[in-house]
């Protein structure tokens, strides 16, 4: 019962209002109230709008002035309506209220009735006193290169950002003296600044950061291979290949120019490569050296009645049977003349043909053949000599033993050529005993060096 009465003496108070001419600067409002831009003043909050479930347990939501009360249903509820004008009026925080008492009989006040507002305010339809917006109107001092900014009951002249007040002016900040926004290197522009990046970067999606471009993945610019550095890339080429004066496109590498010993015959360079070839006769062994074809084993194109000899760079066909009248055949390649034959006493007694092959050009002086007897006979003497085939004095016959003898080159052979030289062994003995044999040596040049 006491609670009830407690509640009730709350809101049976009565505030007697007085007719007063006042001018009013709110700045904030209290607990409960809100501000009402049309009046320009505080008014209440009703809370049991407002906030669901206000009051639980059956209890009745009534409003009061900066709050609500939660009463039984039963509860009798009594307002004053000019109370509720005076707590209105006197909700703010920081409010300047001048009142003058007027005569409570007096008749309500005349709504057209003149109100003085303070410097920068002025009387809007409603009575009250608003804010003059000086930037809108115009009516500021401002400079033109100063920013009007309005306040409640004035305004400020402000400097556009970028730029900073020295005295009356607005003068530019140059932010690339502060410390340092850019990665690489700041440009100063009025009233602001951009980034830029040293070559071969970019900027980052902060416009402050650079980072480095991938320029291989970007385009690529390298004719074969690129590789991306810091800030940069590099060029390489392919084996076979060299960079061009432009370090970007590659040039194909004459490796045939390079060195003349590259290949044993002749190179032909390729893009990129290259390669050996080997005269008509020879085969590439190894990528670069030349090999004699034994035709006589691959190709051989002989009679049966000839004999195929290989020689450095080709072939040639011999008779198998090379002895001419009176001489005939006892053996391979070996002619005898008989005793029984007249004829035969001044001519030697036996020819044997020989074969073999020389490079051309091969370094002289050098043993190319040796000369030896097949029959020793006792008490005899054996000299050897050059008996044909040396007129122009390429050959030198070096006698080695009493048996033998070796051909010695003495001057260098070109070829293709081929020389016949006879080679005579003359035996006698204390009786005047006489006798010759000759080996009959074709010496086939070859084309070349190898």
């Amino acid at each position: 019962m006491l609670t009830a009465m407690f509640l009730a003496a709350l809101i049976l108070i009565t505030v007697h209002s007085q007719e007063t001419e006042e001018t009013i600067t709110y700045t904030q409002c209290t607990d409960g109230y809100e501000w009402d831009p049309v009046r320009q003043r505080c008014k209440d909050i009703d809370e049991c709008e407002i906030v669901p479930d206000a009051c639980k347990g059956g209890m009745k939501c009534v409003n009061h002035y900066g709050g609500y009360l939660c009463l039984p249903r039963t509860a009798q509820i009594i307002v004053n309506e000019r109370e509720e004008a005076a707590a209105e009026s006197t909700s703010g925080r920081n409010n300047v209220i001048r009142r003058t008492p007027a005569d409570p009989h007096r008749a309500p006040p005349n709504p057209t009735h003149q109100i003085q507002c303070a410097a920068g305010y002025e009387q809007s339809e409603h009575n009250v006193c608003q804010d003059i917006d000086e930037c809108a109107t115009g009516t500021h001092n401002c400079r033109a290169d100063q920013v009007c900014v309005n306040l409640r009951g004035s305004f400020s002249c402000q400097c556009p950002p970028g730029y900073q007040k020295r005295g009356e002016q607005c003068i530019d900040i140059d932010e690339c003296t502060l410390p340092p926004y850019c990665h690489h290197r700041c440009i100063n522009t009025p009233g602001s600044y951009y980034c830029q990046c040293n070559a071969g970067f970019q900027l980052a999606s902060n416009n402050h950061t650079c980072v480095d471009i991938n320029e291989c993945d970007a385009n690529n610019p390298c004719a074969q291979q690129c590789y991306n550095i810091l800030g940069s890339f590099i060029c390489q080429c392919n084996p076979g290949f060299e960079l061009s004066s432009d370090r970007i496109n590659c040039e194909d590498t004459d490796e045939c120019r390079t060195s003349s010993y590259i290949c044993q015959y002749q190179c032909v360079n390729e893009p990129g490569k290259f390669s050996c070839v080997c005269p008509e006769g020879y085969q590439v062994v190894g990528g670069r050296t030349c090999q004699d074809i034994n035709e006589c084993e691959t190709t051989n194109e002989c009679r049966e009645d000839e004999i195929c000899w290989n020689y450095h760079g080709g072939f040639r066909c011999y008779p198998i049977n090379p002895c001419q009248e009176p001489y005939v055949l006892t053996s391979e390649n070996r002619c005898v003349c008989p005793v029984s034959n007249t004829i035969c006493r001044e001519l030697p007694y036996s020819v044997v043909y020989k074969y073999m092959s020389i490079r051309s050009d091969r370094t002289v002086p050098s043993d190319i053949f040796q000369i030896q007897a097949t029959t020793i006979y006792p008490n005899t003497i054996n000299t050897f000599r050059i008996k044909s085939g040396n007129e122009n004095g390429e050959f030198y016959l070096r006698q080695t033993s009493a048996v033998s003898a070796m051909l010695v080159l003495v001057k260098s052979l070109s070829g293709p050529r081929e020389h016949i030289v006879d080679l005579e062994m003359l035996t006698v003995n204390s009786l005047n005993y006489r006798t010759s044999s000759v080996l009959r040596l074709t010496i086939i040049v070859g084309p070349y060096a190898f």
